[in-house]
């Protein structure tokens, strides 16, 4: 993860400070990319513990097309919260917990139709079962793409997709990961992100027969929020230890029934944790 560091000591050095939507401000960089080889273990940050629960949960959340936070409350999963409040959520005419049409909705249902109810009609497509299709069936081709990021609905959300396009690429039986990232929380969210879709590779390669390759981590607006740039410094100053790995049940054959107790990350010895606020 040593890439990752050098890019948290990047954006301190050179980030311009720069003006959010949030009104915490930034020190920001445009454009940059980082490749973590998945077969040297499992990309998961040492410096800093991460929560391992939720990042699995929320992927699991994603992948059955979940879009009600209830879910991810009842496994202990906070990390949506702040945007599935009453508040947030009546901006939009929706019931506390509601969070429309992000990921899971994107992800399985893209452009269902809005009924009267506020519920989605499930006429749309379903991304993530067309590149399964893809993988499978014609692994060459340069279309196995899932897009978060929809026009029509990014405005009917409290957050729209930041992590909105990801690309699969099959070579030589081993299965590879492209996302581009339009905006990128480098200390809280990048982190998540990572391990987020480098678990989501796994689990892709785990069910289409196929080994895993690299992961790709693209990123447009990548930035540091000026209150976790002390926090930033403090986990530069921690020797990386070594990557865990990844053990996923051999039971594992459907991508959108897979349980939390079907992963498991072994050999996680992480630095203690880094408390930092998020920006909402």
């Amino acid at each position: 993860m040593r890439s990752y560091l050098d890019l948290l000591q990047l954006v301190l050095e050179r980030g311009s400070p720069r003006s959010d939507r949030t009104g915490t401000g930034t020190r920001s960089l445009f454009g940059h990319q980082l490749r973590f080889d998945l077969n040297e273990g499992f990309p998961l940050l040492t410096t800093k513990r991460l929560h391992v629960r939720s990042i699995i949960h929320e992927l699991l959340w994603f992948l059955r097309g979940e879009t009600q936070v209830g879910p991810l409350q009842d496994a202990g999963v906070r990390i949506w919260n702040e945007w599935a409040t009453a508040e947030q959520c009546a901006r939009f005419g929706r019931a506390e917990g509601d969070l429309g049409p992000v990921y899971g909705h994107q992800w399985r249902n893209f452009g269902g139709t809005l009924q009267p109810d506020g519920t989605y009609a499930r006429d749309g497509v379903d991304q993530i079962a067309r590149a399964l299709e893809l993988i499978r069936n014609n692994p060459t081709s340069r279309r196995i793409l899932v897009t978060g990021w929809n026009p029509q609905e990014a405005d009917q959300v409290a957050l729209p997709p930041c992590h909105t396009l990801f690309q699969f690429y099959v070579h030589d039986g081993q299965l590879s990961c492209q996302l581009y990232q339009r905006s990128a929380d480098l200390f809280l969210g990048v982190p998540f992100n990572i391990a987020s879709y480098a678990l989501l590779t796994h689990l892709m390669a785990k069910v289409t027969g196929l080994g895993v390759g690299d992961f790709v981590h693209t990123f447009g607006d990548v930035h540091l929020y000026n209150d976790h740039l002390e926090q930033a410094k403090l986990q530069l100053t921690r020797t990386p230890r070594p990557r865990p790995r990844l053990r996923l049940d051999d039971g594992i054959t459907d991508l959108f029934t897979v349980r939390y107790e079907q992963v498991r990350i072994e050999g996680y010895d992480p630095h203690p944790t880094i408390r930092a606020k998020v920006s909402v």
